[in-house]
C-alpha cells in the first residue's frame, strides 16, 4: 500500500469512527475550522479533527502516530504565535468539549478541555464562587491553567495552575490518564507550567474560591499625566491588600458612553483597580487615584464574570505580544514605561500594560517550575492592530518596551503572555533548574515529541 492510499485509508477511517467532524483541505469549513485569534497565523494542517469526547481524542492521537503526524492541540486558539495550528499534521479542536460541572459543596470544579473563561466563570457565578481566570472571557482554560494562568484575582487566590487538583489526559500513546498529587505525581509537578508538552488535557480540575462581592474602578488621564497616575497606582496597590489587583494601561481611547467623544482613538493612561470587595471598599482605596485630575471613570460593583468580557479583545486582528517581569518599579522605571507609551500605535488595540503581582502568587508553592512568582510587577506590551503594513512597526513597538525594562527584569517571564521567543526564553519560562526533570517527564510520556507546537521541552 502507497503512503497516500494508507493515509486515504486512514483518513475515511477517522472520519468513521470520530463523534465530531473532520476536515480535510478540501472539505467545506476547512479554512474556519483553521482560523484563529491571530490573524497573523495562516496554517495549513493536513487533517483537522473536531473532538466531542475524550475517546474521539484517543482516535485522533492514534490516527496522527498511525501516519507519523505531528500534533497541534486547539483549545480556545488564542496562542499568540498560533500554536494551535500546524501545517501538514493533525490539529485536535478542542472546542466542543467545553462543558463545566460546579461542585459548589467541595469547591471544586471540572472543566472540558475545550471550554472558555466565559464557560468557566458562568457556570461558577451563580455559586458566588470563582478561580483565577485569564483577563479576557475568550482564552482557552486548559491552555491557560496549565501556562500557569496569571489574572484578576491573582493576588488573591494565587495563579489558576496553583489552584490545579487534576488533569485528565490522553498521552502520545493514546492512553488516558489522571494525574494528580497522589496519582502520576511526577507528570502533576510538571503539569504546573509545562503546557501542552505531555498530552491532551481533556479535562481539568481546579479549586474554587468564595468571591460573594466584586467591584472595578477605571480611570482615564491625559497621557501627560501618567507618570503620576502611574506612581500614586503602584503606592495604592502595594500599600493594600491581596483583594487589590488590576493595571496600569495605555490604550486608544475606546467609543464607550463614558469617553468623551473629543478622546475617542486617542492615547489615554488608564489605572484600573479590581478588587475582590465590596463597591464602598473600593471606593475609600482608590481616593488617591480619584483626587488626580482624570477624563473618564468608571467605579461600580460588577460580578466577576461581567468584568472578564469587558477586555475581551476582537478577533481577526493582526497581534505580537511577549513580557517582562520585574524586580520592583521605582521612579526611574516608571518614567522609562511611560515615556515608551507615546510611540505606542495608536489609534489601534495595542495596549501597554504593568501588572502589580504579589500576594498569593508570591505565597504560593515553590516546588513547581513557575520561576516567575516573586516578581513584583509584570510589564505586558500587547500588540493588537489591523494593517499588515504595521506590522514591523508594532513588532518593534513591543521589543522596545521589553529593552526598555530589561534593567529590572528578574530573567524569569511568563510564557502565555510570549511566543515563539527561542529555547532561552522557555527556559526563562520554566526555570534553567527544571529542565533536565522537565525533559524526563517528556521523554516518558511524550518521547517523539508529538505534542510540540507548544513552547516546547525537548525529551531529555
Amino acid at each position: 500500500m502507497t503512503s497516500t492510499s494508507k493515509a486515504g485509508t486512514a483518513l475515511t477511517a477517522l472520519r468513521e469512527d470520530l463523534s465530531g467532524e473532520v476536515f480535510a483541505p478540501d472539505d467545506a469549513g476547512y479554512d474556519e475550522a483553521r482560523t484563529v485569534f491571530n490573524a497573523m497565523v495562516d496554517r495549513r494542517p493536513a487533517v483537522i479533527a473536531r473532538c466531542e469526547s475524550e475517546a474521539d481524542v484517543v482516535t485522533a492521537v492514534r490516527f496522527a502516530r498511525e501516519l507519523d503526524l505531528p500534533v497541534a492541540v486547539r483549545g480556545g486558539g488564542h496562542s499568540v504565535a498560533g500554536m494551535s495550528l500546524n501545517d501538514g499534521g493533525l490539529v485536535i479542536d478542542m472546542r466542543r468539549m467545553h462543558e463545566v460541572t460546579v461542585h459548589p459543596a467541595a469547591k471544586a470544579v471540572r472543566i472540558g478541555g475545550g471550554a472558555l473563561m466565559s464557560h468557566l466563570d458562568r457556570a461558577c457565578q451563580p455559586y458566588a464562587l470563582a478561580t483565577t481566570g485569564g483577563r479576557v472571557s475568550t482564552t482557552g482554560v486548559a491552555g491557560f491553567v496549565l501556562g500557569g494562568g496569571s489574572g484578576w484575582l491573582d493576588r488573591d487566590f494565587g495563579l489558576a495552575v496553583d489552584n490545579l487538583l487534576g488533569v485528565d489526559l490522553v498521552t502520545a500513546d493514546g492512553r488516558t490518564l489522571t494525574a494528580t498529587a497522589e496519582d502520576f505525581p511526577e507528570l502533576f509537578w510538571a503539569l504546573h507550567g509545562g503546557g501542552g508538552n505531555f498530552g491532551v488535557a481533556t479535562s481539568l480540575t481546579l479549586r474554587l474560591h468564595e468571591l460573594p462581592e466584586f467591584a472595578m474602578c477605571l480611570l482615564l488621564y491625559p497621557p501627560e499625566s501618567g507618570p503620576e497616575a502611574l506612581r500614586v497606582f503602584r503606592d495604592v496597590i502595594e500599600a493594600a491588600g491581596p483583594e487589590a489587583g488590576g493595571g496600569m494601561i495605555y490604550m486608544t481611547g475606546p467609543p464607550e458612553p463614558f469617553v468623551p467623544d473629543h478622546l475617542v482613538g486617542t492615547l489615554l493612561a488608564g489605572a484600573l483597580v479590581t478588587y475582590a470587595g465590596g463597591e464602598e471598599a473600593l471606593r475609600e482605596l482608590v481616593g488617591p487615584l480619584r483626587s488626580l485630575p482624570h477624563v473618564a471613570e468608571v467605579l461600580t460593583a460588577i460580578p466577576y464574570a461581567d468584568l472578564q468580557c469587558m477586555m475581551d479583545d476582537p478577533p481577526g486582528m493582526r497581534n505580537y505580544w511577549s513580557a517582562e517581569y520585574l524586580t520592583a518599579l521605582p521612579d526611574e522605571l516608571v518614567d522609562v514605561f511611560c515615556a515608551r507609551a507615546l510611540s505606542m500605535p495608536v489609534p489601534s488595540g495595542t495596549q501597554h500594560v504593568l501588572f502589580p503581582l504579589g500576594g498569593a502568587i508570591t505565597r504560593g508553592p515553590s516546588r513547581f517550575p513557575v520561576p516567575y512568582r516573586d516578581a513584583a510587577w509584570a510589564v505586558h506590551p500587547f500588540g493588537v492592530w489591523e494593517d499588515p503594513a504595521d506590522d514591523d512597526r508594532c513588532r518593534r513597538w513591543v521589543k522596545d518596551v521589553r529593552a526598555d525594562v530589561r534593567p529590572w527584569s528578574t530573567g524569569a517571564v511568563y510564557l502565555n503572555f510570549t511566543g515563539d521567543e527561542g529555547p532561552e526564553r522557555v527556559a526563562a519560562g520554566l526555570g534553567t533548574e527544571n529542565l533536565a526533570r522537565l525533559g524526563a517527564v517528556k521523554r516518558r510520556y511524550d518521547p517523539d515529541n508529538v505534542f510540540r507546537f507548544n513552547h516546547n521541552i525537548k525529551p531529555g
